[in-house]
């Protein structure tokens, strides 16, 4: 898919998102979305067509880095709660307490038996967040390994992206097979009724980010609310130029 066919699709989408923030803000909704998927399946672009329509006081991103010494001694899911969203915030995770189900698991990081306790709590502690109002999205962002090492290739070649990879990127794709296993015991252990998994084709990204975007708006709940009633009347006089005493901005840039 081309760019302009992409920006021509998510335009009515982009007034749909807007839509659903002016809604959530008037009625105090809270929105969780999470975002998994293996590395380079597009869970940034997938969550920046999202971020870039919105208001960052109200849709907040959360990446977290590796848990401190002080977080590795907490409950597991302790870290993630703090990141929850207030009443009409949207909470949008790039990676999120399925770490522990994922890389943690197939990498070692985890041992057999908290794996095992995560997917026991996980549905408990998900049905919480909903029982008490939150929506809850899970979507699972899906690539085949011929395009992943194409976008690895990629990222390796391109200075602005090269820093986005690091030793265990490198033993991580190798690993491909041992996390499809990883992502269907998770899916088997935590696709439940009231927090279920949706799956989205990543292969094309673009296209991915259209999909994904069209299922979570026809996911919510009717959203039709009075629009604010006010008009923007003329200024009084001719309109004002920028005008300075203390400093003045910087020359413009000539390349």
């Amino acid at each position: 898919m081309k760019k302009k066919e992409f920006e021509k699709a998510m335009e009515p989408l982009s007034v749909r998102l807007a839509e659903m923030a002016y809604w959530a803000k008037a009625t105090g909704q809270r929105i969780v979305i999470l975002f998994e998927g293996r590395d380079t399946a597009g869970k940034g672009g997938a969550i920046n067509t999202i971020a870039d329509v919105l208001n960052p006081r109200q849709c907040k991103v959360v990446a977290l880095s590796k848990p401190s010494e002080a977080e590795q001694g907490q409950w597991y899911f302790q870290r993630y709660v703090e990141h929850l969203p207030t009443k009409g915030e949207i909470a949008l995770f790039d990676r999120s307490w399925y770490n522990r189900a994922g890389v943690e698991r197939v990498m070692g990081f985890a041992t057999p038996e908290q794996v095992d306790t995560f997917l026991e709590q996980t549905p408990v502690f998900e049905k919480m967040l909903t029982d008490d109002g939150i929506l809850l999205f899970k979507y699972w962002l899906c690539c085949d390994q011929d395009e992943q090492e194409q976008r690895f290739a990629e990222r390796f070649d391109d200075p602005l992206k090269r820093y986005k990879l690091s030793p265990m990127d490198a033993e991580a794709r190798t690993r491909y097979d041992e996390y499809t296993k990883a992502r269907e015991h998770m899916l088997k252990a935590t696709h439940t009724k009231h927090a279920p998994w949706t799956l989205v084709d990543f292969n094309s990204q673009k296209q991915g980010r259209l999909t994904l975007v069209a299922d979570l708006l026809d996911r919510l709940p009717e959203m039709k609310i009075p629009k604010p009633d006010f008009e923007l009347p003329p200024l009084n006089g001719e309109p004002s130029k920028e005008s300075f005493s203390v400093l003045k901005p910087l020359p413009d840039y000539e390349g």
